[in-house]
């Protein structure tokens, strides 16, 4: 049975403009100028640049989305609704439609030469280019120096190799002569490359050093108990092998100089390395005791909305001619692409202001710790603290912390790492985890290394310093901080 009824809803339900705001908090400072370089060309009403009628435009686009919402349907506007007389008429295409620009007015344009070296593969077969081979076999190695990974190992075995160069290089060949051949790329340098697994390395590179008695008790020690030795149970080892724990020191001293990963010895190229670089969202920096804050928007660009466009629109509104079905059309185009840089040009604003807000919350809480830099200074802090201070929905600052960097005069940071929880230490104060862990590390850097600590006599000395805190709470401390067990810390 079909009836009618009526109800009252509330729904809360989020404009585009909030949309587009909540988007712009969640990016970083490169990734928003990719955003502003995607939307200039997306969008034909935004374009780069600074103009002193920015309000005066604001106000005047206010009163005419009014009015256009007040009557979608009829096309004729009064001319006072949308005046536009503070722009400079320009018959000419715009800037944007005849060449890109995606610099700010106040950059400074320098070209930066760099080379870029050879890399590690061309390197290998640079040296293998000086070796006497016959045609097959320099195919041959050429193949294995193309299956060395970036560390400088081989990870694969020499019955698979045989089987690729026949199928895939056409090329026959037997285990005996692949594995020959692979003992001639293991010649190259640097020492180690072509190893399959880390012990092999190991002792490749300890087969190239003078042969002297610490150095053969070091290669006999790898050959006969690497398992024991990469566990640290040293004393099994000396009183298996019947040797000294001098002689053991020795050898291991050998041992821990020899480099696991050959291959990150000739490092990494240019393009690699860049992408490691870290582009810091806040400057921080102290004048005259006092900690002013910035954003790093030097090489973001100033937006507005597009003259031509705007005349246009104008234009045809004002226009005292019935307008017919294409120019309405085209009057909803162009008022969806300025409403669009509107709201885009709006939430980059809205954007900077929450994010200097946030910050600036953080290092007033933080204010001891930005002007020593010492992280015992560090008060325990968590969103909510922020969210209070600011007015903001902790949601808000979880979106800003995120993926965020402050440049300080100590180095760059991760916002989160500002923030901190709070254990309440025996005389009832309130402490910052980060507090814990620095004292943690201390005891641990400070212990006979000969007899590490386990996690049960460190609960005893942290509980001594007056942090009470549980084992399984040191050892997930231990581990943030990436200190191995008790065992794996031992040394001889």
């Amino acid at each position: 049975m079909l009836k009618q009824e009526l109800t009252q809803r509330q729904l809360q339900k989020l404009s585009p403009a909030q949309i587009q705001v909540i988007k712009m908090l969640e990016l970083p400072t490169t990734e928003l100028e990719q955003r502003i370089t995607q939307e200039i060309e997306e969008n034909i009403a935004l374009e780069e640049g600074h103009d002193d009628a920015d309000d005066q435009l604001q106000d005047d686009e206010q009163r005419y989305d009014d009015e256009y919402e007040q009557d979608a349907g009829d096309n004729d506007t009064n001319q006072n609704d949308f005046d536009l007389d503070a722009y400079i008429s320009d018959d000419d295409l715009p800037d944007y439609a005849t060449h890109a620009n995606n610099a700010s007015p106040d950059d400074r344009h320098e070209d930066i030469p760099f080379s870029v070296g050879t890399t590690f593969h061309e390197f290998l077969l640079s040296e293998l280019s000086l070796m006497k081979l016959t045609e097959q076999e320099r195919q041959i190695c050429t193949f294995i120096i193309g299956n060395i990974d970036d560390e400088g190992y081989l990870r694969r075995d020499v019955e698979s190799i045989v089987d690729d160069l026949e199928f895939h290089e056409n090329i026959h060949s037997s285990d005996e002569q692949v594995a020959q051949l692979l003992s001639r790329v293991q010649q190259l340098d640097p020492a180690g490359v072509g190893a399959r697994d880390l012990k092999e390395c190991l002792l490749l590179q300890l087969a190239r050093l003078p042969q002297t008695a610490d150095t053969q008790l070091a290669k006999d020690i790898l050959t006969r108990y690497f398992d024991e030795f990469s566990n640290r149970h040293f004393d099994y080892i000396t009183q298996r092998m019947n040797i000294t724990d001098e002689q053991m020191r020795s050898a291991t001293q050998q041992i821990v100089r020899l480099n696991p990963k050959p291959g990150n010895a000739w490092g990494a190229n240019v393009y690699e390395n860049n992408r490691t670089i870290i582009i810091p969202d806040f400057i921080v920096t102290e004048e005259n005791g006092e900690l002013v804050i910035s954003l790093n928007n030097g090489n973001i660009p100033e937006l507005r909305i597009n003259k031509q466009y705007s005349e246009m629109l104008a234009a045809m509104q004002n226009s005292k001619q019935k307008a017919t079905s294409e120019q309405r059309h085209t009057i909803s185009y162009i008022k969806q692409r300025i409403d669009s840089a509107r709201w885009f040009i709006d939430a980059i604003k809205q954007r900077n202001e929450t994010l200097i807000n946030t910050m600036t919350a953080i290092v007033r809480y933080q204010h001891d710790y930005f002007i020593n830099g010492d992280e015992t200074m560090l008060r325990p802090m968590i969103l909510k603290d922020i969210a209070d201070m600011t007015g903001y929905d902790i949601s808000t600052i979880s979106r800003v912390s995120n993926s965020k960097y402050a440049q300080t005069d100590f180095g760059v940071f991760p916002l989160k790492h500002f923030f901190s929880e709070s254990m309440t230490n025996e005389s009832g104060e309130e402490i910052s985890t980060r507090q814990i862990k620095k004292a943690l590390l201390q005891l641990i850097d400070s212990e006979d290394k000969r007899h590490p600590l386990n996690d049960d006599r460190l609960v005893k000395l942290m509980k001594a310093e007056g942090y009470t805190i549980a084992r399984r709470t040191v050892a997930k401390y231990r581990d943030q901080l990436n200190i191995p067990v008790a065992r794996l810390r031992k040394q001889v």
